[in-house]
């Protein structure tokens, strides 16, 4: 699921599970990567820089983070009332491995054109579903002017994949139109989350063809064209092993699969992303996958139209339909890699064990196949 939503409970609850993720090195102001204030709610209280966990446990509870002083009632003090909403924007999985297969300043690109399509994803959300309470119990409500928000970037999975993706936390707090601050409608939050997740991904796919990434796109969704889906899938551990407990148990329906998920989730593990690139490497190498080579054959397939700034109508190929901004050819590019496709199986299993990668399954061999709709779920 590319945009995803989910409440964080009270103050104390909410602080539990940032706490946690301070561990991974991108919650505090003294961490490698600390979140980062957003909308239009953090001017009202001059915040900027990073979030501090200060900061942002004295907006958990209704005050300002700089002053003090009481902006709402009751706050997210108490266990029943929500201190606010955790928003989750995922790449999908062949930008994730597009990231983190590429070099530093070409990953540090990707990163922030990633970032850019959050906060104008927020930003929608903010223009469209921000909806403040008034009165006695809440019952009256009105627009905002603006919604109060932190957000936090993280770049794996459990299972020390790649996965792109930015936790956005926004507190039941935001301004009012008369300067006086209120809860806000979950409510609207909800019913905005898949037109926020699709205006998510209409802007990253904007950012990366920026960059020179030709895509290749279905409907509202895209893929980078130079990442194989066997590649996708040999970077998809923690689906596979979802995967096979819905198996073992026969979960077959949402629920079932939410059991799944839930089996097979690990505490996060402390590593370090320059380690980590270089394991990517090594494991994109033993799977005889080379990313400059792929964008090259990829390149070339992008056939300029003369005279004109329109795209051609692309031509089908499988499922997907393969677009660039110059032009469209079918997608044949990635022949070494579906020539080796029989041994990528192998290769995995044994570049698993080499690398000694961490599993959350115990013998649990990778499946290459995956439907687009589980990709992005993960």
């Amino acid at each position: 699921m590319v945009a995803s939503i989910s409440a964080r409970g009270g103050a104390r609850a909410a602080l539990a599970y940032y706490g946690h993720l301070r561990q991974d090195g991108y919650y505090t102001a003294e961490s490698e990567a600390p979140g980062r204030w957003a909308g239009r709610g953090t001017e009202r209280l001059s915040l900027e820089g990073p979030v501090t966990r200060s900061e942002f446990e004295a907006a958990l509870g209704g005050l300002d983070p700089k002053t003090g002083e009481r902006l709402a009632a009751g706050g997210g003090r108490a266990h029943s009332h929500a201190a606010g909403w955790d928003m989750t924007f995922s790449a999908p999985k062949s930008v994730s491995v597009l990231w983190a297969l590429s070099e530093g300043p070409e990953r540090a690109a990707i990163e922030e054109a990633h970032r850019r399509a959050v906060l104008t994803a927020t930003g929608h959300l903010e223009q469209t579903a921000a909806w403040a309470r008034r009165g006695k119990g809440g019952t009256q409500r009105e627009r905002t002017a603006g919604l109060l928000m932190a957000q936090f970037d993280h770049h794996t999975s459990r299972e020390l994949d790649p996965q792109l993706h930015t936790h956005s936390f926004v507190f039941n707090l935001a301004p009012r139109r008369d300067g006086t601050w209120g809860a806000i409608v979950s409510r609207d939050l909800y019913k905005a989350q898949k037109q926020t997740g699709a205006v998510y991904r209409r802007e990253l796919a904007a950012g990366l063809e920026r960059l020179g990434h030709r895509l290749e796109r279905q409907a509202d969704r895209f893929r980078i064209a130079a990442v194989p889906r066997d590649i996708e899938r040999a970077f998809s551990k923690r689906r596979q092993a979802i995967e096979e407990v819905a198996r073992t148990h026969g979960y077959d329906t949402a629920k079932g699969m939410e059991l799944a998920t839930l089996r097979t989730r690990r505490a996060k593990q402390d590593s370090k992303l320059d380690d980590l690139y270089r394991t990517w490497q090594a494991e994109a190498k033993a799977l005889g996958f080379d990313l400059r080579q792929a964008r090259r054959e990829s390149s070339r397939m992008s056939v300029s139209v003369p005279g004109r700034n329109a795209v051609r109508p692309a031509r089908e190929t499988g499922n997907m339909k393969t677009v660039s901004r110059t032009g469209a050819t079918p997608s044949a590019g990635h022949a070494a890699v579906r020539q080796n496709a029989a041994r990528v199986g192998q290769q995995l299993g044994q570049a698993l064990q080499a690398l000694k990668q961490p599993s959350g399954m115990p013998g649990l061999k990778p499946r290459l196949r995956q439907k687009d709709r589980d990709r992005e779920r993960e």
